[in-house]
């Protein structure tokens, strides 16, 4: 009976828990340049199922490394190597994921929600390394390197990524950024780009077969020669005209018009009633005074609207999603059913309005969807936001004294 081939050796390496923290000590040394610092290498090592939650392995290198149901929430990781790294099935939400490299990582089933993972490369790729016996061969996983299938990322930022040929079938994409992203011969069918910003992005010969891209932002995306049998585009928003004409004048002087009306406290000028009209064109209208401004079901995508007086203006229905609104003056403003995942409202005005001695109009914020939007410092007391979607919306520091608050909502 001839004898069993000899069993190859493994590379993964299982090290004490003490030896990690020990690394991980050096490694903060190393990130604060004082003496005994020493950059954390954690290749091939055995991290199965550890508890790294807000964890600082930025520049660390964990090629290879296997972190299979790790928890890495709000971990930091910038710049980190995770070549090959297996990442199935992680806890990396919230995750500082920037300027990573993921070639060939595995993240089937990760959850990357509200990840920051800008400027990575997640592109499909394969570890060479050197073993005693067998000489130079590739690191296998139990799955697909380059792998994001079923991987769930509502809200991460993911533009300038760079993941050409990935593997991210029914993956969870929902309002996450993927402008300018790179996703040339990706295989996505079946995946959720509910809301997601796919401006710039470049999807050419992508497989989006059944794929959801309600309300998604498609504008200057090449999608030349993709696959978009049985995708859902309702309501998809593609690149504006360079002018909108509203009653046959430009935009710009329909509310030059409406500033008038304001700085002269109705003496002069006119009123807008843009009802959903595309804002896109004029890029910023940082510090305009459009109080009383109407423009229900009016586009704002991306705009930057930072300072501007919105007192008492009609927002309802709005696409205000990545919106700077910091500073800005929105009390008694009525945004019932407004976009706003992703806005920036921090230090924003959301109180009562109060237009005579004895009388107020609330800021209404009835079943707005705030997803991932930045409310910190913001001042909102009695505002409503009875029904309002506010996962992962962030709220230290904002005054919702009296607020009428969903329900169930941490406050």
């Amino acid at each position: 009976m001839p004898s069993a081939a000899p069993s190859r050796p493994s590379l993964i390496r299982n090290v004490h828990p003490s030896v990690v923290r020990e690394l991980l000590d050096a490694h903060a040394r190393y990130l604060k340049g004082v003496p005994k610092g020493r950059r954390a290498v954690l290749q091939y090592v055995n991290l199965n199922n550890y508890e790294l939650d807000g964890a600082d392995l930025s520049e660390a290198d964990l090629t290879g490394a296997l972190l299979n149901g790790a928890s890495l929430r709000g971990a930091k990781l910038s710049r980190a190597t995770l070549f090959g790294t297996d990442l199935r099935d992680c806890d990396l939400r919230d995750a500082d994921l920037s300027r990573c490299d993921m070639r060939g990582a595995c993240l089937r089933g990760a959850n990357l929600g509200g990840a920051n993972l800008s400027n990575c490369d997640l592109r499909e790729g394969v570890t060479a390394v050197q073993d005693e016996e067998k000489g130079l061969r590739i690191l296998e996983h139990s799955k697909r390197p380059g792998e994001l299938d079923y991987a769930m990322l509502q809200g991460a930022n993911l533009n300038g990524a760079q993941m050409s040929c990935a593997f991210a079938r029914q993956a969870d994409f929902t309002d996450a950024d993927l402008s300018n992203v790179t996703l040339q011969g990706a295989r996505l069918n079946n995946a959720v780009m509910d809301g997601a910003n796919l401006s710039g992005a470049i999807l050419h010969n992508a497989d989006l077969s059944r794929v959801s891209l309600r309300r998604a932002v498609l504008a200057g995306a090449d999608l030349s020669g993709a696959d978009l049998t049985g995708a859902d585009l309702t309501e998809v928003l593609r690149a504006p005209p360079p002018i909108i004409y509203v009653d046959d004048l430009p935009l710009n002087e329909v509310l030059e018009a409406h500033e008038l009306f304001c700085t002269s406290e109705g003496r002069e000028g006119k009123v807008a009633r843009v009802a959903e009209v595309d804002f896109r064109p004029l890029r910023r209208l940082k510090n305009r005074r459009l109080s009383g401004l109407s423009a229900p079901n009016a586009v704002f995508f991306g705009m930057d609207l930072e300072g501007a007086q919105l007192q008492g203006a009609n927002l309802a229905g709005a696409d205000l999603r990545g919106v700077k609104l910091r500073g800005a003056d929105l009390r008694g403003a009525r945004l019932v059913g407004a976009q706003l995942c992703r806005a920036d409202l921090s230090d924003a005005k959301l109180g009562p309005l109060r237009i005579a001695e004895d009388r107020v109009i609330r800021t209404d914020l009835t079943r707005a969807a705030l997803r991932g939007a930045n409310l910190r410092g913001a001042s909102a007391p009695r505002a409503r936001f009875i029904e309002a979607d506010l996962s992962g919306a962030r709220l230290d520091g904002a005054d919702l004294s009296g607020a009428e608050m969903p329900v169930g909502a941490a406050v």
